[in-house]
């Protein structure tokens, strides 16, 4: 059987991020999460949804007396996020020489759920900051750690 993957983000922790368009500056933030989104064309409310408590709950930081373990998510550090769409994160490199994005969701599709996407993340009254989707953006990312990583919605 064939797993199909939804939904996917690469989620960093950062002391700082922020994107550029043209030269100016569209989204800045403080320590937190960057969020680099890609919408499958195959993606639906069901995945926005679970991966905004994903990108909310996760416990990426330490807690306040200096532990190093994850102790606590975005939300409860009062953290910033920065939320940029990405449809090269479905770029398919197995064959040939140039990648294909067959499965990366059509531009008006994919900005209609990126749009519900931070719009969720902004309920939940945190920073929530973004680039300028479709547009060619210079993203500039402190990472702390570093920590990366990668949230899949598989199917179901």
């Amino acid at each position: 059987m064939k797993v199909e993957i939804k939904m996917r983000v690469v989620i960093q922790r950062v002391k700082s991020s922020q994107v550029t368009v043209n030269g100016e500056i569209v989204g800045k933030i403080g320590r937190g999460l960057n969020l680099l989104v890609g919408i499958a064309n195959t993606d639906t409310d069901t995945e926005i949804d679970w991966m905004v408590r994903k990108s909310l709950e996760l416990r990426l930081f330490p807690d306040e007396e200096g532990d190093d373990r994850w102790q606590k998510s975005v939300q409860e550090i009062g953290g910033d996020l920065l939320v940029v769409s990405q449809f090269t994160l479905y770029g398919d490199c197995r064959k040939g020489r140039r990648p294909s994005f067959d499965r990366s969701a059509p531009p008006q599709s994919a900005a209609d759920l990126y749009n519900r996407f931070v719009t969720k993340l902004r309920a939940s009254g945190l920073l929530v900051e973004i680039g300028q989707f479709g547009a060619m953006m210079k993203v500039t990312i402190e990472n702390d750690g570093p920590v990366t990583l990668i949230l899949d919605k598989k199917a179901i």
